[in-house]
Protein backbone atom coordinates (compact mmCIF):
# COMPACT_ATOMS: atom_id res chain seq x y z
CA UNK A 1 0.00 0.00 0.00
CA UNK A 2 1.65 3.42 -1.31
CA UNK A 3 2.09 6.07 1.13
CA UNK A 4 -1.03 8.67 1.22
CA UNK A 5 1.26 11.29 0.33
CA UNK A 6 5.19 10.80 -0.59
CA UNK A 7 7.36 13.23 -2.38
CA UNK A 8 10.64 12.53 -4.82
CA UNK A 9 13.41 14.73 -5.57
CA UNK A 10 11.27 17.80 -4.55
CA UNK A 11 13.54 21.02 -5.40
CA UNK A 12 11.93 25.15 -5.98
CA UNK A 13 14.30 27.29 -6.80
CA UNK A 14 13.92 30.98 -7.10
CA UNK A 15 16.91 33.65 -8.60
CA UNK A 16 19.75 33.07 -6.54
CA UNK A 17 18.49 30.32 -4.15
CA UNK A 18 17.70 26.95 -3.94
CA UNK A 19 14.73 27.07 -1.40
CA UNK A 20 14.48 23.21 -1.24
CA UNK A 21 17.30 20.89 -2.63
CA UNK A 22 16.78 17.66 -3.52
CA UNK A 23 14.06 16.89 -0.93
CA UNK A 24 12.46 13.15 -0.52
CA UNK A 25 8.97 12.16 1.63
CA UNK A 26 6.86 9.44 2.16
CA UNK A 27 4.20 9.56 5.17
CA UNK A 28 1.63 6.75 5.73
CA UNK A 29 -1.66 6.89 6.41
CA UNK A 30 -3.22 7.56 10.08
CA UNK A 31 0.39 9.36 11.60
CA UNK A 32 0.63 13.15 12.70
CA UNK A 33 4.20 13.80 10.78
CA UNK A 34 5.83 17.39 12.02
CA UNK A 35 8.12 19.08 9.85
CA UNK A 36 10.72 21.40 11.45
CA UNK A 37 13.22 24.05 10.88
CA UNK A 38 14.38 27.25 11.56
CA UNK A 39 13.23 30.35 9.45
CA UNK A 40 14.49 29.90 6.22
CA UNK A 41 15.18 26.30 6.57
CA UNK A 42 12.39 25.81 3.41
CA UNK A 43 9.54 24.34 5.54
CA UNK A 44 7.00 26.37 4.50
CA UNK A 45 8.05 25.99 0.61
CA UNK A 46 7.89 22.10 0.82
CA UNK A 47 4.65 22.01 2.79
CA UNK A 48 3.13 24.26 -0.01
CA UNK A 49 4.54 22.00 -2.87
CA UNK A 50 2.95 19.24 -0.95
CA UNK A 51 -0.55 20.86 -0.58
CA UNK A 52 -0.58 21.84 -4.54
CA UNK A 53 -0.41 25.49 -3.68
CA UNK A 54 3.42 25.64 -5.61
CA UNK A 55 4.99 23.70 -8.39
CA UNK A 56 8.30 22.37 -7.74
CA UNK A 57 11.27 23.28 -10.02
CA UNK A 58 11.83 19.92 -10.21
CA UNK A 59 10.56 16.22 -8.33
CA UNK A 60 7.32 15.37 -7.96
CA UNK A 61 4.14 14.68 -5.19
CA UNK A 62 1.93 11.98 -5.24
CA UNK A 63 -1.16 11.08 -3.31
CA UNK A 64 -1.78 8.00 -2.67
CA UNK A 65 0.58 7.20 -6.05
CA UNK A 66 -1.27 9.61 -7.96
CA UNK A 67 -0.18 12.96 -9.13
CA UNK A 68 -2.24 15.81 -7.53
CA UNK A 69 -5.44 16.28 -8.93
CA UNK A 70 -8.62 17.73 -8.71
CA UNK A 71 -9.65 14.94 -6.28
CA UNK A 72 -6.83 15.30 -4.31
CA UNK A 73 -8.09 19.23 -3.74
CA UNK A 74 -11.76 17.41 -2.56
CA UNK A 75 -9.65 15.11 -0.48
CA UNK A 76 -6.97 17.21 1.81
CA UNK A 77 -8.11 19.75 4.71
CA UNK A 78 -5.26 22.65 4.94
CA UNK A 79 -5.15 25.20 8.24
CA UNK A 80 -3.51 27.79 7.76
CA UNK A 81 -1.06 29.90 9.61
CA UNK A 82 -2.86 32.92 8.56
CA UNK A 83 -6.78 33.11 7.61
CA UNK A 84 -9.06 35.95 6.91
CA UNK A 85 -12.56 34.87 7.43
CA UNK A 86 -15.60 36.62 6.65
CA UNK A 87 -16.78 39.32 8.45
CA UNK A 88 -20.12 39.90 9.79
CA UNK A 89 -20.91 36.01 9.96
CA UNK A 90 -21.53 33.53 13.26
CA UNK A 91 -19.71 30.70 13.61
CA UNK A 92 -22.48 27.89 12.41
CA UNK A 93 -22.77 30.43 9.17
CA UNK A 94 -19.27 30.29 8.84
CA UNK A 95 -19.49 26.08 8.97
CA UNK A 96 -22.04 26.22 6.79
CA UNK A 97 -20.54 28.61 3.85
CA UNK A 98 -17.49 26.40 3.88
CA UNK A 99 -19.89 23.44 3.82
CA UNK A 100 -21.33 24.45 -0.09
CA UNK A 101 -17.92 24.94 -1.15
CA UNK A 102 -17.53 20.89 -1.33
CA UNK A 103 -19.16 17.52 -2.59
CA UNK A 104 -18.66 15.26 0.08
CA UNK A 105 -18.73 16.62 3.89
CA UNK A 106 -18.39 15.90 7.48
CA UNK A 107 -21.33 16.06 9.59
CA UNK A 108 -21.75 19.51 10.59
CA UNK A 109 -23.13 18.65 13.97
CA UNK A 110 -20.59 15.90 14.62
CA UNK A 111 -17.99 18.66 13.48
CA UNK A 112 -18.92 21.31 15.67
CA UNK A 113 -18.94 18.54 18.98
CA UNK A 114 -15.41 17.08 17.81
CA UNK A 115 -14.37 20.83 17.81
CA UNK A 116 -15.77 22.00 21.04
CA UNK A 117 -17.63 24.96 19.10
CA UNK A 118 -21.25 24.71 20.82
CA UNK A 119 -21.06 27.75 23.04
CA UNK A 120 -19.54 29.86 20.49
CA UNK A 121 -22.44 28.93 17.19
CA UNK A 122 -24.00 31.96 17.26
CA UNK A 123 -21.05 34.88 18.49
CA UNK A 124 -19.38 36.80 15.37
CA UNK A 125 -16.31 35.18 14.05
CA UNK A 126 -14.70 39.11 14.78
CA UNK A 127 -14.95 38.00 18.71
CA UNK A 128 -13.52 34.80 18.87
CA UNK A 129 -10.48 34.21 21.13
CA UNK A 130 -7.09 32.80 20.20
CA UNK A 131 -7.84 29.65 21.05
CA UNK A 132 -11.76 29.34 19.48
CA UNK A 133 -10.38 30.72 16.29
CA UNK A 134 -8.03 27.94 16.06
CA UNK A 135 -10.45 25.36 16.72
CA UNK A 136 -13.06 26.76 13.79
CA UNK A 137 -10.29 26.92 11.86
CA UNK A 138 -9.52 23.24 12.49
CA UNK A 139 -13.39 22.81 11.76
CA UNK A 140 -12.88 24.71 8.55
CA UNK A 141 -10.03 22.48 7.55
CA UNK A 142 -11.65 19.27 8.21
CA UNK A 143 -15.29 20.50 7.00
CA UNK A 144 -14.36 18.43 3.98
CA UNK A 145 -14.08 14.90 5.91
CA UNK A 146 -10.25 15.38 4.55
CA UNK A 147 -8.02 12.07 4.62
CA UNK A 148 -5.15 14.29 5.26
CA UNK A 149 -4.85 17.60 6.80
CA UNK A 150 -2.10 20.46 6.89
CA UNK A 151 -1.27 22.17 10.29
CA UNK A 152 0.83 25.39 9.25
CA UNK A 153 1.75 26.40 12.98
CA UNK A 154 -1.75 26.33 14.39
CA UNK A 155 -0.73 26.84 17.62
CA UNK A 156 1.51 30.09 17.41
CA UNK A 157 0.25 32.95 19.72
CA UNK A 158 -2.04 30.93 21.88
CA UNK A 159 -1.31 30.47 25.85
CA UNK A 160 -0.20 27.06 27.45
CA UNK A 161 -3.51 25.95 28.19
CA UNK A 162 -5.34 26.74 25.15
CA UNK A 163 -2.56 25.39 22.87
CA UNK A 164 -2.50 22.14 25.40
CA UNK A 165 -6.18 21.99 24.32
CA UNK A 166 -5.62 22.10 20.71
CA UNK A 167 -3.31 19.31 21.35
CA UNK A 168 -6.16 17.33 22.75
CA UNK A 169 -8.13 18.14 19.88
CA UNK A 170 -5.86 17.06 17.41
CA UNK A 171 -4.97 13.40 18.94
CA UNK A 172 -9.08 13.24 19.08
CA UNK A 173 -8.45 14.25 14.97
CA UNK A 174 -5.64 11.76 14.62
CA UNK A 175 -7.60 8.69 16.55
CA UNK A 176 -10.16 8.93 13.05
CA UNK A 177 -7.49 7.84 11.33
CA UNK A 178 -6.75 11.13 9.66
CA UNK A 179 -3.04 11.88 8.47
CA UNK A 180 -1.47 14.98 9.79
CA UNK A 181 0.98 16.98 8.78
CA UNK A 182 2.23 19.68 11.34
CA UNK A 183 4.77 22.39 11.03
CA UNK A 184 5.26 23.96 14.37
CA UNK A 185 8.05 26.05 16.24
CA UNK A 186 7.55 24.51 19.77
CA UNK A 187 9.53 21.14 20.40
CA UNK A 188 7.51 20.02 23.27
CA UNK A 189 4.28 19.85 20.76
CA UNK A 190 6.31 18.13 18.38
CA UNK A 191 6.81 15.07 21.21
CA UNK A 192 3.62 15.35 22.01
CA UNK A 193 1.73 14.96 18.87
CA UNK A 194 3.87 13.63 15.90
CA UNK A 195 4.72 10.02 15.29
CA UNK A 196 7.79 10.89 12.76
CA UNK A 197 9.68 14.46 12.60
CA UNK A 198 12.06 15.95 9.73
CA UNK A 199 14.48 18.40 10.80
CA UNK A 200 14.88 21.10 7.34
CA UNK A 201 18.00 23.21 7.25
CA UNK A 202 19.20 24.81 4.51
CA UNK A 203 16.88 22.86 2.18
CA UNK A 204 17.36 19.78 2.95
CA UNK A 205 15.93 17.21 5.61
CA UNK A 206 18.80 16.63 8.45
CA UNK A 207 17.68 14.19 10.57
CA UNK A 208 14.30 12.15 10.48
CA UNK A 209 12.25 9.84 12.18
CA UNK A 210 10.42 9.15 15.59
CA UNK A 211 11.28 11.61 18.34
CA UNK A 212 12.57 8.62 20.39
CA UNK A 213 14.40 7.18 17.69
CA UNK A 214 16.64 10.52 16.76
CA UNK A 215 17.19 11.11 20.51
CA UNK A 216 18.79 8.04 21.22
CA UNK A 217 20.75 8.17 18.35
CA UNK A 218 22.42 11.49 18.87
CA UNK A 219 22.28 10.91 22.52
CA UNK A 220 23.49 8.30 24.62
CA UNK A 221 23.44 9.92 27.87
CA UNK A 222 21.75 11.87 30.35
CA UNK A 223 22.69 15.82 32.10
CA UNK A 224 22.99 16.23 35.48
CA UNK A 225 22.01 19.62 36.63
CA UNK A 226 23.81 20.96 40.20
CA UNK A 227 24.20 24.58 41.44
CA UNK A 228 27.08 26.30 41.26
CA UNK A 229 27.26 26.69 45.09
CA UNK A 230 26.49 23.04 45.71
CA UNK A 231 29.08 21.53 42.93
CA UNK A 232 32.81 22.01 45.36
CA UNK A 233 35.71 23.38 44.25
CA UNK A 234 37.30 19.93 43.39
CA UNK A 235 34.54 19.07 40.65
CA UNK A 236 36.90 20.60 37.91
CA UNK A 237 39.72 18.17 39.00
CA UNK A 238 37.43 15.31 38.19
CA UNK A 239 37.27 14.78 34.67
CA UNK A 240 33.95 14.93 34.03
CA UNK A 241 32.48 16.65 31.26
CA UNK A 242 31.25 19.41 32.58
CA UNK A 243 29.29 23.03 31.09
CA UNK A 244 28.15 26.26 32.32
CA UNK A 245 24.78 26.96 32.08
CA UNK A 246 23.47 30.06 34.30
CA UNK A 247 23.34 29.39 37.54
CA UNK A 248 23.98 25.82 37.30
CA UNK A 249 26.93 23.51 35.76
CA UNK A 250 25.49 20.93 33.61
CA UNK A 251 27.40 17.53 33.33
CA UNK A 252 26.61 14.68 30.45
CA UNK A 253 27.21 11.17 31.29
CA UNK A 254 26.23 7.50 30.12
CA UNK A 255 27.52 5.83 33.69
CA UNK A 256 25.17 7.61 36.06
CA UNK A 257 25.99 5.66 39.27
CA UNK A 258 29.89 6.08 38.37
CA UNK A 259 29.00 9.93 37.90
CA UNK A 260 27.26 10.24 40.81
CA UNK A 261 30.06 9.00 43.20
CA UNK A 262 32.33 10.68 41.44
CA UNK A 263 30.96 14.07 42.47
CA UNK A 264 30.59 12.62 46.08
CA UNK A 265 33.77 12.22 46.55
CA UNK A 266 34.30 15.91 45.04
CA UNK A 267 32.35 17.03 47.96
CA UNK A 268 29.38 18.00 46.23
CA UNK A 269 26.55 18.30 47.57
CA UNK A 270 23.66 16.66 45.74
CA UNK A 271 20.39 18.11 47.81
CA UNK A 272 19.54 20.07 44.45
CA UNK A 273 20.72 17.47 41.72
CA UNK A 274 18.55 17.49 38.47
CA UNK A 275 18.64 15.05 36.44
CA UNK A 276 17.64 15.81 32.95
CA UNK A 277 16.70 13.68 29.94
CA UNK A 278 17.72 15.05 26.54
CA UNK A 279 14.96 16.71 24.59
CA UNK A 280 14.19 17.60 21.42
CA UNK A 281 15.21 21.20 21.73
CA UNK A 282 18.74 19.98 22.60
CA UNK A 283 18.21 17.63 19.19
CA UNK A 284 17.05 20.64 17.05
CA UNK A 285 20.12 22.60 18.13
CA UNK A 286 22.38 19.72 17.94
CA UNK A 287 21.53 19.04 14.09
CA UNK A 288 21.43 22.68 13.07
CA UNK A 289 23.29 24.71 15.23
CA UNK A 290 20.57 27.06 15.75
CA UNK A 291 17.42 27.17 18.51
CA UNK A 292 14.03 27.52 17.00
CA UNK A 293 11.71 30.43 18.24
CA UNK A 294 8.47 31.26 17.40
Amino acid sequence: MPPIISATGLVKNYPGVIAVDNINLAIPQGVCFGLLGPNGAGKTTTIEMLEGILLPTSGSVLYKGEPLDARYREEVGIQFQHTALQEFLTVRETLELFERLYQHTFPIAELIALCALDDILHRDTRKLSGGQRQRLLLALAMINDPELIFLDEPTTGLDPQARRNFWELVTLVKSRNKTIVLTTHYMEEAYALCDEIAIMDKGRIVSQGTPEQLLADHFGDVVLQIPKDDAGSKIFESGLSIAHAADFLEIKTSRLDYTLRQLMDCGANLDRLRIRAWTLDDLFINVTGKSLRP
